[in-house]
């Protein structure tokens, strides 16, 4: 057949075989992610050279019939906005190409009816496996979808009913507050976000046992709400400079909120770290972009998504099928100019 030949109809995977030189048996394999048997790296490159030259394109609809899977994963995020989510999602999506797969954001601003009518969406689309970040949903509830499931959570104290990723936010919010008070700081504020999330109430935990560590006396009224977002932190940050006596280092239990309230410290004519130190969470991009640049706990979110869609695919695939996992992932302390 020649090349004029193929590109006068659509091409086909027996077409994508003879340019190849492999079976068609071999070309599903490698289309289907197949683990039943070992495809050399170089035949697997040469296929996909030849589907590459052909222009061929999968048929989705036909796949999904004969192997009643989807090929479509979904992630529930709390915040696309928040620029921690679009690095985590990178890391999820590294993966899902890798497996051929196609991805779906739900953003649920971490809200509780939104994010019941994500989950809503993910069973009425028949998903194939699901990523979640829940403030407000229960395991329950995520296990009644009857797919995989890997949560993105706090440090559970018990074993969880899914796959599970963390890092200690207890303990990074200590790390950061330790950090404060070795740099001679005894009055610190603190802007802790939204009530009734988690990570807020992870952070402030891990604020109240650096002050119990190091013996200073707990003054509740250090601690100031915000709701995750620059201008929550910039608004808090007014009001915790408004406090006699002031204060001479905040922790920001977000970075969002970090840079909100470096701009009320500016504007209040005061100097950072010089008058007020301030230290963030997440190590989004801009943390090293802002004057000065901020000193945060970095979660290396992108390895974050990455590990849950790979714990995800090892249940798709049927390499796992044992109990739920619970994996607890690094975060690293990266001191900067802001303390």
């Amino acid at each position: 057949m020649s090349p004029k030949d193929l590109h006068s109809k659509k091409p086909t995977q027996y077409d994508v075989a003879q340019r190849a030189g492999v079976s068609q048996a071999t070309v599903s394999h490698i289309l289907n992610n197949s683990t039943t048997i070992s495809i050399p790296e170089e035949t697997r490159r040469r296929v996909l050279d030849a589907m590459a030259d052909l222009g061929y394109i999968p048929d989705r609809t036909a796949r999904s019939l004969r192997t009643n899977k989807t090929y479509t994963i979904a992630a529930i995020i709390p915040d696309i906005t928040n620029p921690f989510y679009p690095t985590f999602v990178r890391g999820i999506q590294d993966i899902t190409k890798q497996n051929a797969y196609d991805l779906v954001i739900y953003n649920s601003d971490g809200i509780e009816d939104e994010e019941c009518q994500s989950l809503n969406s993910v069973r009425q689309n028949q998903v194939d496996g699901l990523i979640a970040v829940p403030f407000h949903l229960k395991e329950n509830e995520l296990l009644e979808t009857h797919i995989p499931v890997v949560q993105l959570i706090q440090k559970p104290d018990t074993p969880p009913a899914l796959d599970s990723i963390f890092i200690d936010n207890v303990a990074a919010a200590r790390k950061v507050v330790d950090h404060l008070i070795e740099r001679g700081h005894a009055r610190i504020g603190m802007i802790a976000g939204e009530e009734n999330t988690p990570p807020r109430q992870n952070r402030i935990l891990g604020y109240q046992q650096a002050i119990a560590d190091h013996h200073i006396p707990l003054d509740e009224i250090l601690i100031r709400g915000g709701d995750f977002t620059e201008k929550g932190g910039y608004e808090t940050m007014r009001e915790i400079l408004r406090l006699d006596p002031p204060v001479t280092a905040v922790f920001a239990a977000n970075d969002l909120m970090a840079m909100g309230a470096l701009t009320a410290i500016r504007e209040a004519g005061l100097r950072v770290p010089q008058d007020v130190a301030v230290a963030g969470f997440d190590d989004i991009p801009a943390a090293h972009l802002v004057t000065p640049s901020l000193t945060t706990i970095t979660q290396y979110q992108q390895n974050i998504g990455q590990r849950a869609a790979e714990m995800l695919f090892e249940r798709l695939n049927g390499s796992e099928a044992g109990a739920p996992r619970s994996m607890e992932m690094p975060f690293s302390l990266i001191v900067r100019e802001s303390t």
